[in-house]
Parts: C-alpha cells; sequence; structure tokens
C-alpha cells in the first residue's frame, strides 16, 4: 500500500509527455500538408494514420489509469458516492467545455472542418462514464474489448442522420479534423481502468521499479504530461505562428 497517497507515478507523467510529444508532431505534419502544401514521401506516408492512432489510444489509455488512481487517492478519504461523483462529474464538465471552447473557435475558423466530438469532448463524457466502472477489473477489459470490436465493425460505416455521431455512428460528408467518439474509444479508456487497477492497487505500484524521474529526458517528458491541457490548448496556435513567421505556410490560408 503507498503510504503516501498524493504522489504521482513518474512513468505515467513520462509516458503522457511521449503522447504529447507524438501529437505535437502529428499536428505539425497535418499543418505542413494540407496548409504548406509539402507532399513529400514522408509527410503523405500511410503510416502517419496509424501513428496519429497510437498517440489517442496511450492518451485514452491513460485517462483511465489515471481515474483509477485518482479514485483511489479520493475513496482513502471515504467520501460518500454522491459527493465523489459530484467531484468527477465536475471535473469532466470541464474539459467538455474546453472541448467546446475548440467547437467554436474552429467553426469560426474552419467551419467545414469544424471540431464537434473531438479528444476533449470525449475526454470530459469519459471521466464521467468512467465513474461506475472505477472498482471493477476484469469486466472492464471484455466490455473495453466489445467496444474496440463494435467501433471495427462500425469503421467505413456512415449514416444520414448526425445526432449520434459523439456515440460512434458517423454522418454522411464528416470533415471534421479531430473526431473521437465514444465506440471505439471509451473502451481504451476502459482497459486503461482495468491495467490501472491492476497495477496501482491502492494508489500504489504493484510492481517494484527503479527511479528514474531524475533523468533529464525522464523529467522534461514527466513535466510534458503533467501540464497535458494546457499544451493541447496552446500548441496548435503556436505551431501555425512559427510556420507562419518562417514562411513555410501562407497566414491567409483560411
Amino acid at each position: 500500500m503507498n503510504k503516501n497517497p498524493t504522489q504521482r507515478f513518474w512513468e505515467i507523467d513520462a509516458l503522457r509527455g511521449v503522447a504529447i510529444v507524438m501529437m505535437v508532431l502529428v499536428h505539425l505534419r497535418y499543418d505542413l500538408v494540407y496548409y504548406g502544401g509539402y507532399r513529400t514521401p514522408l509527410l503523405v506516408s500511410a503510416g502517419w494514420m496509424n501513428f496519429a492512432r497510437a498517440t489517442a489510444s496511450i492518451f485514452m489509455f491513460l485517462v483511465g489509469v489515471s481515474l483509477t488512481l485518482s479514485f483511489a487517492r479520493a475513496t482513502k478519504g471515504e467520501p460518500g458516492d454522491r459527493q465523489l461523483f459530484a467531484k468527477y462529474l465536475k471535473r469532466g464538465l470541464t474539459v467538455f467545455g474546453w472541448g467546446m471552447v475548440i467547437t467554436v473557435v474552429t467553426w469560426v475558423l474552419l467551419r467545414e472542418g469544424a471540431v464537434y466530438f473531438g479528444i476533449l469532448h470525449f475526454i470530459g463524457l469519459s471521466i464521467i462514464l468512467a465513474y461506475p466502472f472505477l472498482r471493477l477489473r476484469l469486466p472492464n477489459l471484455l466490455i473495453g474489448l466489445i467496444l474496440i470490436a463494435l467501433g471495427t465493425y462500425l469503421n467505413g460505416r456512415t449514416f444520414t442522420f448526425p445526432w449520434l455521431m459523439w456515440l460512434g455512428l458517423v454522418p454522411e460528408r464528416l470533415t471534421s479534423v479531430d473526431y473521437y467518439p465514444l465506440i471505439p474509444w471509451f473502451g481504451v479508456v476502459l482497459i486503461g481502468v482495468f491495467f490501472g487497477n491492476l497495477l496501482y492497487p491502492d494508489h500504489g505500484r504493484r510492481f517494484p521499479f527503479p527511479n528514474w524521474s531524475g533523468v533529464l529526458p525522464i523529467r522534461w517528458l514527466a513535466f510534458l504530461g503533467q501540464h497535458s491541457l494546457m499544451i493541447y490548448m496552446v500548441h496548435q496556435p503556436i505551431i501555425m505562428a512559427m510556420l507562419s513567421l518562417s514562411g513555410v505556410i501562407n497566414p491567409g490560408f483560411m
């Protein structure tokens, strides 16, 4: 059992930092191709799609792991279920609210490519929906795999109505630049919950692990991982500004 329930686990922060770096690379590549017109074989390789999916998968998996850690930490004080759920509800709505900010900004700037249910919408809703699953173990793994299989089945299928796009029923002619529906991605979150409960029961490591938190690259990655929401919100405007100032893309691209 962990004697310090407030501690952070450097390996989780560092892995989230790795996902942040991967995300920046994905968006840098996107901006170079679609706004800068760069069509080199490296930039248009189909492997970028798998790279982007791997990036998102790490984020979603760590959402589940982090929820188990916060839940274990919170339940040490034995708050009531209603009080504890209110905490997750508030947290989820806050993240979802930032997603709505992204929706407004992208609708103004992009219109057809606007983000209606992107990664922040998804994470916000997942924080709320995951609450009943946080005490479970094996059922999370099974349900997670089912949701991923269902998402595979739905892949490539489109529907004539848009109101279930958040669930995973993709409307026809969807052009959003950021789209992460509950099916299949909530399955990845639940698998993260499963492994979080398996590997970090009672907010403590179940396995021996050397402390590399002081190693310089690890420390930098952990710092990025601890500030992932802020970096997500500001990194794209910074990339676009740098590319515009360097003349790589035309400032009047939109």
